[in-house]
Order: C-alpha cells, then structure tokens, then sequence
C-alpha cells in the first residue's frame, strides 16, 4: 500500500524520461517493484522519490487515489451535522 498524500504523479513507463528514472533506479532501494511478475503498465512516483512499478493502469490507480479522496471529504461534508432538527 501506498499513502495517497505521496504520490505526487502516476505515468506511463513506455514514456522515454520515465524509463530512464527507471533504468537509474535499478538495484537501489528507490524502486519498488510490486507488479509480482506481471506487465508494468504504471509508474508511480512519489515525494520522497520513490519510484513504484505496478501493473494496474494508469487509469486505474487514479480513480482509486480519487475515490479515497472522494470518501475523505464525504466525511469531513458529513461530520458535525444533526438532521434531526430540520
């Protein structure tokens, strides 16, 4: 898992500059490989200049940074308000 408030971008890894931070970062403890084998389909890059291979798409993690977000401020719009005296 990832904390949300890291990631500062998610790219695509066919994108020339991304292969080459990610062809630096290779054997050091910067890169995290977590696509277990499969295809990297994205790139995650963090605050800390962590680079996170995935093989969920772009896309994919996105809408999940975003419902996170979305569920974050449901609650905070939620919190400290009383329907019973409307």
């Amino acid at each position: 898992m990832i904390n949300a408030d890291k990631i500062v971008a998610v790219v695509n890894p066919d994108a020339a500059p991304i292969k080459r931070m990610v062809q630096s970062s290779k054997g050091t403890m910067s890169l995290i490989d977590a696509t277990q084998g499969r295809k990297t389909k994205a790139v995650i890059v963090t605050e800390d200049d962590h680079l996170v291979l995935s093989a969920l798409q772009t896309e994919t993690i996105a809408r999940r940074v975003s419902g996170i977000y979305d569920r974050v401020s449901d609650t905070y719009d939620t919190e400290g308000k009383d329907d019973s005296h409307e």
